[in-house]
């Protein structure tokens, strides 16, 4: 069969075109963005369906040859993330009028629980396959202490028994996806996401650092969205853990989500608690691009979330040549290899991170070892071949007969 030549992508509420960081944009965004490209690179058509979340955007934009994102209306501008599930329906609306517009798609592909609810509504009404990416599942973040509504569990469990293509970033992603909603693994397929090798590639450190404005102490680097899942608080609490008066912290990103402005506000708080006000560093979200010089100025990156599906951060990082601690979470662990690209903290507590933190600052040999080694393992990971596993998956669901409705 031949290569898919339209697929409609599905990101109800995060645009590739906003950039990483602010509100709850974040890993997502980068991911819509590259998975689109990759496929268009690799012959499809590509219309991304977002909400339009600004008043006066285009009704398309088309951003690279192949790649068109599509804005359609659902609900007021201004709506927030916990307001979306009241709006599926209308998103679901706005994209189906423009199949019949433009053509029905080859492949539906949603992205997270509230597009997989759309899609799974689009799938039967053009009988098209539908793929579903999940990117967070709400029974694992309710495991690791985030709970998520009984209705997001119950819609996602909904769409696993219908979608016809569940896509795992990782093994332990795929292994959740059958012990928590009993996902049949003939039906899941594995396509690990990518790293941009010209953006994030090991570079000069003392350049970088004088970019920035920084010195020569240590150097531990937080990236990522401010709100509890992500435990920006155990990166304050381990540099405290190495009281080292020149060593800085950095950390990367803005509040996000119903808790980002109280987790923000706790954030400086702690800050100034523990005396740290002049070696942490808030720094507002920066274009994708400019985080390869925050990357390679660190000596250690940070990533202690509560859970993660992969993580897009750790592999940027690890490209750039800067080894990861990391906690032992989900994708995490297979981004992190312990011992030789990076540490993973079993107990995950500020003092674990820290005592791993201090094993790479104070032996500069060890440090460079795991920095080639983890820029090694980070070109084994491309987008380019995450599109050709994709299209392959969707090559397989067209062969198949639809799933129906259990």
């Amino acid at each position: 069969m031949a290569v898919t030549q339209n697929v409609a992508i599905l990101s109800l509420h995060t645009s590739p075109l906003t950039q990483p960081g602010v509100g709850d944009s974040g890993g997502m965004n980068v991911y819509v963005r590259e998975m689109a490209a990759a496929l268009a690179h690799g012959g499809s058509e590509c219309r991304v369906y977002v909400r339009r979340d600004q008043a006066g955007l285009p009704d398309e934009v088309a951003i690279e040859p192949g790649v068109t994102v599509v804005h359609v209306d659902a609900g007021p501008v201004e709506l927030s993330k916990e307001g979306l599930p009241v709006v599926v329906d209308e998103f679901a609306d706005g994209v189906l009028a423009h199949f019949r517009q433009h053509g029905r798609p080859d492949v539906i592909h949603a992205n997270y629980w509230l597009s997989g609810v759309a899609g799974h509504r689009a799938k039967h009404a053009v009988e098209a396959p539908l793929a579903v990416t999940f990117h967070t599942l709400a029974r694992v973040k309710a495991a690791a202490g985030d709970p998520e509504s009984e209705q997001r569990a119950q819609a996602e469990s909904e769409v696993i028994g219908c979608a016809d293509i569940v896509i795992a970033s990782c093994e332990p992603e795929a292994r959740q996806l059958q012990s928590f909603y009993g996902a049949p693994p003939e039906r899941i397929e594995l396509a690990p996401p990518g790293v941009e090798q010209a953006l994030f590639s090991p570079g000069d450190r003392d350049g970088a650092r004088a970019a920035l404005g920084l010195g020569r102490g240590p150097v531990l680097l937080f990236v990522g969205r401010i709100q509890p899942l992500k435990r920006p608080l155990v990166a304050v609490e381990t540099l405290a853990c190495l009281a080292r008066h020149n060593a800085r912290l950095l950390i990367v990103g803005g509040p996000s989500g119903a808790d980002g402005e109280a987790e923000y506000r706790r954030l400086q708080d702690r800050i100034q608690s523990l005396g740290l006000g002049n070696q942490v560093t808030l720094v507002p979200p920066r274009p994708h691009h400019w985080l390869s010089t925050y990357y390679r100025a660190a000596d250690v990156v940070l990533v202690p979330s509560r859970s993660e599906s992969f993580g897009l951060v750790a592999l940027e990082a690890a490209a750039s040549g800067t080894p990861v601690v990391a906690a032992p979470v989900g994708g995490l662990r297979s981004v992190v290899d312990h011992g030789r690209t990076g540490f993973l903290v079993d107990d995950a507590t500020p003092e674990g991170f820290a005592a791993e933190a201090a094993a790479l600052i104070d032996n500069p040999l060890l440090a460079a070892e795991m920095a080639m080694n983890a820029a090694d393992r980070a070109r084994s990971f491309s987008w380019t071949a995450m599109g050709r596993s994709l299209q392959a998956a969707y090559r397989k669901a067209q062969s198949r007969v639809l799933i129906s409705c259990s």
